[in-house]
């Protein structure tokens, strides 16, 4: 059995994620040990104990230590099954988290399945629906399966509530090459939000238009939900290349200004326009698992996040593929599977 060290690297949720995908894919049992010990509340949260449900209920999968605050996890894997499933969280804690769970083996499953995901679909700490469906899975269909997603209902912390509905029709991965990213084709922002005062989400967009001067007025948007949707603000900036789509987020918090969210993801949309890499830091991390499932493929990306490093191991540990980081002349990154 493998043994993981949870307070390694990145040492977050995502090992007990990936490490769950993982295992389904190749059938190897393991044991994760500190689970979470570098978080401000160490052990199992409760959308991270959904993910491990998923996953074994996918599956007929057996695990113990499964509970909110443990710190030991230990998971037998089964088989995915194709299906219709149904898994709610019961908190804000991300739908897509748990999306990214399930979603590997599922499409490599012996059929198409449906996944009704609710939860948090915009929340901090985790990528957000509208980042999933335009930057994650364009990226997985065109590498053979065909997945569709559906925001139903937004879920904002910490209230939840949000839906999520998903379409997945299985097929090999086949290895792509993702590292050029090509024209711009076009950039816009937006603010949604409900249950707060419209000044809120325009303090927001009025900042981020300051620090991206050459975006034009019209490129500014501001979306107000039903109230029964929040409390909840979020701002999404977003650069549209032929190849691929970045989108950056600013979720409304406590004790954080407006203008200084604006700011911020202004500086990260600035960060990325001004490189040439495929992928912003949060989609890289996503990549890993899918490419080393393929068995090939490469993908450019900016400055490694620890998030990152973190996935390229657990990767290699499970399937025995070797992972590449290298970093490029002009300052950019390179990972490629072999």
């Amino acid at each position: 059995m493998m043994i993981i060290d949870g307070s390694e690297g990145e040492g977050g949720g995502q090992m007990v994620r990936n490490s769950c995908a993982l295992s389904l894919v190749t059938g190897q049992p393991f044991r994760i040990i500190n689970i979470r010990a570098k978080r401000s509340k160490p052990g199992l949260m409760r959308q991270h104990a959904t993910a491990v449900e998923a996953a074994a209920a996918i599956s007929g999968s057996t695990c113990s230590g499964l509970t909110v605050g443990s710190c030991d996890l230990t998971f037998h894997p089964g088989t995915a099954r194709a299906g219709d499933y149904h898994f709610a969280i019961g908190t804000a804690g991300s739908t897509g988290l748990v999306l990214q769970t399930v979603l590997m083996p599922l499409l490599l499953a012996d059929g198409p399945s449906r996944l009704v995901l609710e939860g948090g679909t915009h929340n901090m700490l985790a990528p957000p629906f509208d980042f999933i469906e335009r930057c994650f899975l364009p990226i997985i269909n065109r590498m053979g399966p065909r997945v569709s997603a559906r925001l139903v209902r937004h879920g904002f912390y910490p209230r939840g509530g949000g839906r999520i509905e998903v379409e997945i029709a299985p097929a090999p991965l086949a290895p792509v090459d993702c590292t050029k990213r090509g024209a711009l084709l076009g950039v816009g922002a937006q603010a949604a939000y409900c249950g707060l005062p419209r000044e809120i989400p325009q303090r927001m967009l009025d900042r981020a238009r300051k620090d991206l001067p050459n975006w034009e007025a019209a490129d500014f948007a501001m979306r107000q939900l039903p109230e029964d949707q929040g409390p909840g603000v979020i701002l999404m900036l977003e650069a549209r290349y032929e190849g691929a789509t970045e989108i950056v987020s600013g979720f409304g918090q406590m004790g954080v200004t407006a203008e200084r969210l604006g700011k911020t993801a202004a500086a990260r949309m600035r960060g990325y326009l001004e490189s040439d890499a495929f992928a912003g830091p949060y989609l890289a991390d996503q990549l890993v698992l899918p490419f080393v499932l393929a068995g090939g493929g490469a993908f450019t990306t900016v400055k490694p996040s620890q998030h990152l490093i973190t996935a390229i191991d657990i990767a290699q540990r499970f399937a025995g593929r070797a992972v590449r980081l290298e970093q490029q002349s002009e300052g950019g990154h390179r990972v490629w599977v072999r």
